[in-house]
């Protein structure tokens, strides 16, 4: 498909699978890598993503919901596909057929799940999510533990392909919160009567942090793209991570506005002299939240600022002289030595870069 529109997104999937392969030299060779492909690949598409990190050696994928898995196996992603997340039981047959791992925390569900299964032709396979202090989903001692492997064991439809916990506070310096919840996570896993054949607790930080609770697999999430889960673990990684992200458009329109002369909705800016402006075809609809004004982009390897209210699909630039339409600006990426990246949003608007990397518009498309 051709694409008008000069605003695009570039992915680099040869970043994507060295960073998944410096990840694997960096863990014990017993340790596979589960590609968290959630939210499209955050915000990078969810397909080549998964293609890439299987080639690149990922053990299986994971997503957080059952419609994200089911469109995995539609595109041709034939690897286990785990979603991490809770699925209706009405999901339970529908795994079963396309060898979808589901999440299960409850032994009431797999009791349901087991009479929707009577005529499946192969097994569900389940990973059992043990709280061990996130607080989200998952069971959190050993009475219901139990009863989810007496259910499990007595149900030959159903299988037990792994467990796993989620941490709370990896990403921090501080260690106490961390070690709690492996120790918890442990405890409870030494209570199954025979230790499930993937069990996994580590998410990108502590992957990173923690190489010592890597046990059968870690889950590697945002550093897959090149994205430090926060700065404190951005300042101790153990290898470089590669952005696989860039974000690009073009100047669209520029104009030189004489002093006094207001800006976009609002007239949020006033110009304080003579000045050029260009115009950006790219808004909040795609990506480039409201809460971005006077943030950088970069033309000609220089930052200028956004200026006035962003509107829904264009934004104004400053300009310090005059620029050709159709001159390249990045929003997201690098030019000569100068880079603007996720978390420079994400620090304008006080929030993480996952939630940028997830919000860049869908009608923006990705180059691979």
């Amino acid at each position: 498909m051709e694409h008008y529109r000069p605003t695009k997104a570039f992915v680099n999937l040869h970043a994507i699978q060295e960073n998944l392969k410096s990840l694997k030299q960096y863990l014990p060779r017993h340790t596979s890598v589960i590609a968290v492909v959630k939210a499209d690949g955050y915000g990078h598409g969810e397909v080549r993503v998964a293609q890439a990190a299987i080639e690149a050696g990922a053990r299986m994928v994971s997503v957080a919901t059952p419609d994200e898995a089911l469109h995995l196996r539609e595109r041709g992603i034939a690897a286990d596909i785990l979603v991490m997340g809770p699925s209706p039981v009405q999901f339970a047959q529908v795994a079963a057929t396309q060898g979808i791992h589901i999440t299960v925390s409850d032994a009431e569900w797999l009791r349901q799940a087991a009479r929707i299964l009577e005529s499946a032709s192969q097994p569900l396979n389940v990973h059992v999510k043990i709280d061990s202090g996130m607080g989200r989903i998952g069971l959190r001692d050993e009475n219901a533990l139990q009863e989810i492997v007496e259910v499990i064991e007595g149900t030959p439809e159903i299988q037990l392909a792994g467990t796993f916990t989620h941490f709370a506070c990896a990403d921090e310096e501080d260690t106490s919160k961390t070690e709690m919840q492996f120790k918890r996570f442990m405890e409870l896993v030494d209570k199954f009567p025979k230790r499930p054949p993937l069990v996994h607790a580590s998410n990108s930080a502590a992957a990173l942090l923690y190489p010592e609770y890597a046990l059968d697999a870690v889950r590697f999430g945002i550093s897959l793209y090149g994205i430090a889960p926060s700065p404190y673990v951005e300042r101790k990684l153990p290898f470089g991570l590669k952005k696989a992200f860039t974000l690009e458009t073009e100047l669209a329109y520029v104009k030189k506005l004489e002093m006094g002369s207001t800006i976009s909705y609002g007239g949020t800016y006033e110009t304080e002299q003579d000045e050029w402006i260009g115009t950006l075809p790219i808004g909040y609809a795609d990506g480039l939240k409201r809460g971005l004004r006077g943030q950088e982009v970069l033309i000609a390897g220089e930052r200028m600022p956004i200026v006035g209210t962003i509107c829904m699909d264009q934004c104004m630039v400053k300009l310090p002289r005059e620029f050709a339409v159709g001159e390249k600006v990045t929003l997201i990426g690098r030019q000569g030595d100068q880079e603007i990246t996720m978390e420079e949003w994400a620090d304008r608007i006080g929030t993480i870069p996952y939630e940028i990397a997830v919000t860049i518009g869908k009608r923006i498309p990705r180059i691979y």
